[in-house]
């Protein structure tokens, strides 16, 4: 959903719009709506849903009322109602989607008294918006100098102004309850403005932060991610993985989101499949599980007397076992059925030219002494012979 400022440029750079998430497509946001019905007209009769969508900082949205029935649409950046004063937003959508958003996120407006748009943007509200945007990095910096004088155990993470300047919202992450009254007393004598501290989890930080993870990719939380699932260590057990933390953890200390995506591949494949701590009663001893691998089926296994010797069984004949051993019937010994499960790797490529050596770009392996000696005396006696000829001559 990018807006064509967002294409390729000279020497295959991106061109960019250089407006930083506010461009007027609002093609940059990852919550951004496509409006599928823009193209379409109403029926005779209808009237067009009074209420609209509008867009602040860090992918904030609000609903207002369009009071004033004003013409609106996609991209225009009014000034909405607020506690006190007013707020700069940008319009991202309009129609009956808003109806179909309210409805997903349980707003009914016939009980829930929302608040309205004033009017357009002017001129003059924009350049105090931008204004007041270009100050959030100073009054952050401040804030945080501040917080480290008062001892505070907390991490301010971000600061949003209100449109008209009046006010300032501070994110910040703590793990305890933190007393900031004096901290605020500080701010509002030293930039005048009114000061409201909010509490964000770490995964909020992260998706306001942004950054890279593990996987080379953009955080799924700041691109494209909505919602933040319960993550458990019982998502890395059920995928085998290690519980390594340092692995496991992503940029906000938690538990990966991703570890979730596959969860229920998983758990489908383990319905029927036998039980990790499994013991097997054969005649030649008590056989324990050492490794499964869930999608080709599989499952190792070695007696109590040789751990070290391990025997591959397909889960069909790990059941067809335990099967017998709830009747109290022993199978012979494991070797039977691995016999079944031994395959011959077919060869796909043979290395008949050596392109394949690790050490072909090595250095020249040095001749040996032997090889030398042969050298020079083939070249002494090259001489000697020449040597010869000419005196006879």
């Amino acid at each position: 959903m990018g807006c064509s400022s967002c294409s390729t440029g000279k020497d295959g750079q991106p061109k960019g719009c250089k407006n930083n998430g506010t461009c007027g497509t609002d093609g940059c946001n990852k919550l951004t709506v496509f409006d599928w019905l823009s193209n379409m007209s109403l029926p005779s009769g209808e009237r067009p849903f009074d209420y609209v969508e509008v867009r602040f900082k860090n992918s904030r949205k609000e609903f207002f009322k369009n009071t004033e029935n004003l013409t609106l649409s996609i991209g225009d950046v009014v000034a909405t109602q607020a506690q006190a004063g007013h707020d700069i937003g940008m319009v991202t959508l309009t129609g009956e989607l808003v109806r179909v958003q309210m409805k997903r996120k349980k707003i009914d407006p016939a009980k829930e008294e929302l608040p309205k748009i004033y009017r357009k943007a002017t001129q003059k509200d924009i350049d105090i918006w931008q204004k007041c945007r270009n100050r959030e990095e100073e009054i952050k910096k401040r804030f945080r100098e501040i917080a480290i004088i008062l001892k505070l155990q907390m991490k301010i993470s971000d600061v949003e102004f209100q449109g008209d300047g009046s006010k300032a919202t501070f994110y910040y992450t703590a793990e305890d309850r933190v007393d900031f009254r004096q901290l605020i007393k500080d701010m509002a004598k030293a930039f005048g403005i009114r000061i409201e501290m909010r509490q964000i989890g770490y995964r909020q930080e992260a998706q306001r932060l942004g950054g890279i993870g593990s996987c080379g990719r953009e955080l799924c939380c700041s691109t494209w991610l909505t919602d933040f699932r319960s993550v458990s260590t019982s998502a890395a057990r059920y995928q085998q993985l290690s519980l390594n933390p340092q692995k496991l953890a992503g940029q906000c200390g938690k538990l990966k989101c991703c570890l979730n995506y596959e969860l229920d591949v998983y758990l489908d494949a383990l319905k029927d499949f036998p039980a990790q701590d499994s013991k097997l009663l054969t005649e030649k001893g008590l056989a324990f599980c050492q490794k499964t691998d869930i999608f080709k089926e599989l499952l190792w296994f070695s007696y109590k007397d040789e751990p070290a010797n391990w025997h591959v069984l397909s889960k069909d004949q790990v059941n067809e076992i335990l099967e017998k051993n709830r009747k109290k019937e022993k199978v012979p010994s494991l070797e039977v059925y691995a016999a079944d499960n031994i395959t011959e790797e077919k060869v796909v490529f043979e290395n008949v030219v050596g392109q394949d050596s690790l050490t072909r770009f090595d250095r020249p392996k040095k001749k040996s002494k032997g090889n030398r000696n042969r050298n020079r005396n083939k070249n002494t006696n090259k001489n000697r012979k020449r040597n010869r000829s000419k005196n006879n001559a």
